[in-house]
């Protein structure tokens, strides 16, 4: 076979003979400091291995050190150890922990990589099995998003109907299942397109077959089709690669596993690194189960567990332990220290959600009082929007922070568009936001019709808005981009009118609402679009809090300009939990433990007991990023949509051990029993004022009165003095979020109700009267 040009080893670089295998006489110095568990791990060289690595158990060492292990016994040559990894920055991590192990030898590695840029490799050898030539174009989701556009103008389709993104991440997730166009299943052939779903798909493969090019998911889909229709080649691939080794196995996707899988079969010296309590990735195709399974697909296999933790104090890790022993579907460990036991996991109630984010202000500022730096503490929220509120309270007192992972809430594109439209409400003459907004969602405005205004506006010396009017008012535009035009004209007049009677939140809402910007983004399907609706719904809340529009566009104006700072300072780290896996903190703060926020409502809707059971690794990630301290909090009430909802706290919360969590809460906020296993009687027992006392943030909370900002309708369901001994199982009752439904379960004061039109929900007994 001849040198591949992309492969600087060569493909002949691995010998026909195996090297020799000479145990040296005396252990190898990379074996000091390793425990036994990571040493066993190193060790069992040959034959499957799982290695179960939890939080903080040093699984990067025990990877690296196996590869050098491997190559210093001359088990085999660099080029037949393949070791595969998520991101390319892991790779070049595992690359240089190698080399500084053993030396230069590890430069050999050619096949240290991640996936996809292996499997771009493998593909470029055998592109013409496929229909490709060696040097097809991988397209970016731009490309692929544009092509997808043109296949359905080719079907006649209407691209506003059917969006050609939506496709997209439909395609993306076919591939992800290893499924080609004839393997589609009939729900996945009827899920696009009224029932199209197949077609277009074996469109595009064609139209990228024509085009020389494949897609990310082509490039491991290519793969398995060829091994599995050519077996001679699969059998020199499997001859090659004597060792497999793969990094964060629970997030392989079904592509990943099957081709790892067909690759493994001959020599069976394969080794999966993971945590299946850290399978959070489900939304993005990765499969748990892969990991689950892993003794049934390789019988024999030697499973080792790493529970020894060297991030983590004592009762940080019971707490993330004693969480996620909830779990069904995994394959059990429980994480230990030899450290102390350090502080307990703090769990604080608040009054709302604005004290949550004043209060948290508070703690830090406390902390940094005593000597912590700020770069030292992190807030991990479940959803983005929850960062607005804490943004704003930085801000506001002065602390610097950084988001990771994502802009800062007013920078993010979904909230410039609703500004914009916002500031030409309030001042018609802005161009800037005018502009912006003019064709989104789309109206059929084009840049021609764009620049047909500028050019109005230049010789009348009138803004935008203006020329959009007049030009209205003549033939000058297209009947269809005239009569769009006028009806965003119209609306805006309409939106002003409303806005002396209306409260700016609703006026906001409405703005929205009949702008189609909402609708623009429910009908999007991408994994993004629910999140940006989010965050739409936290913007108008945050309109709550000023006089009126133009105040809140004043606020918003001079938080940007703040935010605007030295990019080195000491800085507090705001991000997702999805964000922050494989990262820690001394301190982390877990605010939002709310059910319906998280576990997130939407996750248990769609998935089920699997999206309830993501949802706690999720949280059991959250706490093991915490090396000292770990604050959980949770509100009682917060504004969605300029509406007060109650909120009860997360069923994660009564899920951890009593010994490990010390609870602060408000008197009287939560009543009822909670589970045996958790500490839910603290929260309402705790001596508030005794001698641990509270910080002066919480001891606000809990003095404040609580129709500080609440509507009419919120105060009457608060008013409620009913608990659940008033009620009775298969009662009518009455909610004013939820409205009608029936009573199905009593736990002390929450109520398991089947809603008529919401169906069933977990709420407090005092926001709920008889029907």
């Amino acid at each position: 076979m001849s040198a591949d040009p992309f492969d600087p080893a060569g493909w002949d670089d691995a010998p026909a003979a195996t090297p020799a295998t000479a145990v040296p006489a005396a252990p190898p110095p990379y074996l000091d400091g390793l425990n036994p568990e990571q040493r066993q791990a190193v060790e069992a060289t040959d034959g499957p291995v799982l290695v179960l690595a939890g939080a903080g158990t040093g699984k990067t060492r025990v990877l690296t050190t196996r590869i050098a292990h491997l190559l210093h016994l001359g088990k085999a040559w660099p080029g037949q150890i393949l070791a595969v990894t998520f991101t390319n920055k892991a790779a070049r991590e595992m690359q240089q922990r190698v080399a500084g192990i053993i030396g230069g030898v590890a430069e050999g590695m050619s096949w240290l990589g991640t996936f996809h840029s292996i499997a771009a490799r493998i593909l470029r050898r055998h592109a013409e099995l496929v229909g490709l030539q060696p040097n097809f174009t991988i397209l970016d989701t731009d490309d692929q998003v544009r092509l997808l556009k043109q296949i359905l103008a080719a079907e006649g389709m209407d691209e506003k109907r059917f969006p050609a993104r939506n496709l997209a991440g439909l395609i993306d997730r076919w591939k992800n299942r290893a499924l080609t166009p004839e393997k589609l299943g009939a729900d996945d052939a009827q899920s696009f397109g009224d029932g199209k779903g197949r077609t277009l798909y074996a469109a595009y493969q064609e139209r990228l077959k024509t085009l020389n090019a494949a897609d990310f998911g082509d490039l491991l889909l290519h793969v398995i089709t060829i091994f599995q229709k050519h077996p001679d080649v699969l059998a020199d691939w499997q001859r090659r690669f004597k060792y497999i080794l793969v990094d964060e196995y629970q997030d392989t996707n079904v592509a990943q596993y099957l081709w790892l899988r067909l690759l493994a079969q001959r020599w069976r010296n394969l080794c999966c690194v993971g945590d299946d309590d850290q399978s959070i990735y489900g939304w993005r195709g990765a499969e748990v189960g892969n990991i689950l399974k892993f003794e049934s697909d390789f019988p024999g296999a030697l499973v080792i567990r790493l529970e020894r933790n060297y991030r983590s104090t004592g009762h940080i890790l019971a707490a993330a332990s004693g969480l996620i022993a909830a779990n069904e579907g995994r394959l059990g460990k429980t994480l230990w220290t030899e450290d102390d036991m350090g502080e307990k996991v703090r769990v604080i109630g608040y009054w709302d959600g604005e004290e949550e984010a004043r209060a948290s202000a508070d703690l830090i500022e406390g902390m940094r009082g005593h000597g912590r730096r700020l770069s030292e503490m992190a807030i991990l929220v479940r959803a983005g929007h929850q960062t607005r509120a804490f943004e704003e309270r930085f801000v506001t007192v002065g602390l610097p922070y950084r988001v990771i992972g994502g802009p800062r809430f007013y920078e993010r594109q979904e909230i410039r568009d609703a500004l914009a439209y916002f500031r030409v409400l309030v001042s018609p003459d802005d161009d800037l936001a005018f502009e912006r907004i003019v064709n989104v969602p789309k109206r059929g405005l084009g840049d021609a019709t764009v620049q047909q205004l500028h050019l109005l506006a230049r010789e009348r010396n009138i803004s935008l808005h203006h020329a959009a009017t007049l030009i209205t008012e003549t033939d000058e535009l297209k009947p269809k981009a005239r009569s769009s035009l006028r009806d965003l004209i119209d609306g805006f007049g309409r939106w002003r009118a409303a806005g002396r009677d209306l409260p700016h939140p609703e006026l906001a809402e409405m703005v929205l609402d009949e702008s189609g910007y909402t609708a623009m983004w429910q009908a999007d399907k991408s994994a993004e679009a629910p999140g940006r609706l989010d965050n739409l719904k936290e913007l108008v809340d945050a309109l709550a809090g000023f006089e009126s529009l133009a105040a809140f566009l004043d606020h918003v104006a001079l938080v940007m300009e703040i935010e605007r700072g030295d990019g080195n300072q000491d800085m507090v780290t705001l991000m997702t939990l999805h964000g922050a896996k494989g990262l820690e903190f001394p301190v982390v703060f877990l605010p939002g433990w709310e059910e319906g926020l998280f576990p997130s409502q939407r996750s248990l809707d769609e998935n089920g007991l699997a999206g309830l059971e993501e949802e706690r690794r999720l949280a059991y990630v959250g706490i093991t990023r915490a090396r000292e301290t770990a604050i959980i909090s949770h509100a009682a009430n917060r504004r969605v949509y300029n509406q007060w909802q109650s909120a009860i706290p997360s069923r994660f919360i009564d899920e951890l051990p009593r010994n490990h969590v010390e609870a602060e809460a408000r008197p009287g906020l939560w009543g009822g029993t909670m589970g045996d296993r958790g500490f839910g009687s603290q929260l309402r027992e705790a001596d508030l004022f005794g001698d641990r006392g509270l910080s002066p943030g919480f001891q606000r909370a809990a003095t404040a009165k609580p129709v500080r900002h609440l509507d009419a309708s919120f105060e009457r369901v608060t008013a409620n003095e009913n608990t659940g001994d008033d009620f009775a199982r298969g009662q009518r009752v009455f909610h004013q979020k939820f409205g009608y439904g029936r009573i199905t379960n009593i736990d002390g004061n929450k109520l398991d109700i089947a809603f008529d039109k919401a169906g069933a929900k977990k709420v407090i007994a005092s926001f709920v009267s008889k029907a």
